[in-house]
């Protein structure tokens, strides 16, 4: 299982997308729909659920209630969490609440293992902090799980055809954000920005991979040293352990940076 996602400036448009994705042929629990809004948009979203399957297809009952920023579902289809960083996200769906749950959400109550069943498999983790940069904007996420390279570009070329804008745009986008700033910082070590600004990046991502951001470094020191190595191995002779090493750090600075500032915001 692959995920295919776009982001969207107009909810509307999400909306719409998931509809046409669900017509496609994609199962309800392979596809989803992320919201930001504050906890009283989120309450609204809450109590207006439809209580019966026939009163809007796909959709389906909602089960507790608001429980320390979160609403928890059972099989049914909203759940309301929320993300470090980002604040209150409504989401549709079990692959909704494993995206919330790989992100680091508090959600009121536990969905069971039903999610790691269902939704588990070829979870972006590597994509969230992208999807998480896009909610704090105000904008609107879909997510759909593909079964072949066939029904990849399906879902790629409907998303499109529905408004979104892809993935890599969506992390171009947050990176030129970044940018100026990063280049400030690296070259105040004396090196030159422009030629490691690849090697940088990347460590910078890969410290924002959702299994171990939130860990403490001792814990990940491990991790990002296998990925150096990996990396120095796919472009041998070439000098750039310095500038990932430093994307790594900057990369979990930043995550605890956003973290930091959803707190004070709240």
């Amino acid at each position: 299982m692959k995920a295919i996602s776009g982001v969207f400036a107009s909810r509307s448009a999400a909306e719409n997308a998931v509809k046409e994705i669900r017509k496609a042929g994609v199962p309800d629990d392979q596809v989803t729909l992320l919201i930001p809004g504050s906890l009283d948009q989120v309450e609204h979203e809450v109590e207006s659920v439809p209580v019966d399957d026939t009163e809007q297809s796909g959709i389906g009952k909602a089960f507790g209630a608001l429980m320390g920023g979160g609403v928890g579902i059972t099989g049914g289809a909203l759940l309301v969490a929320l993300i470090p960083g980002v604040g209150p996200i409504s989401a549709l769906g079990l692959l909704g609440a494993a995206i919330l749950g790989a992100a680091g959400a508090t959600a009121g109550a536990a969905v069971g293992g039903k999610v790691d069943a269902a939704s588990s498999e070829g979870l972006p983790h590597d994509e969230i902090y992208v999807y998480e940069d896009a909610l704090r904007k105000g904008r609107s996420v879909v997510i759909a799980m593909a079964d072949s390279d066939e029904s990849a570009t399906t879902l790629r070329d409907l998303l499109v055809a529905n408004g979104a804008e892809t993935i890599d745009d969506a992390r171009h986008q947050w990176w030129v954000g970044l940018r100026d700033v990063e280049e400030s910082h690296y070259s105040k070590s004396g090196r030159n920005f422009t030629n490691d600004e690849k090697f940088y990046r990347i460590g910078f991502e890969k410290a924002l991979h959702a299994k171990t951001r939130c860990l403490e470094f001792d814990q990940v020191s491990g991790e990002m040293n296998a990925a150096l190595e990996d990396l120095q191995h796919q472009y041998p002779g070439i000098d750039l352990e310095e500038a990932f090493t430093t994307g790594y750090q900057r990369g979990r600075e930043y995550y605890q940076r956003v973290c930091d500032e959803s707190q004070k915001a709240a």
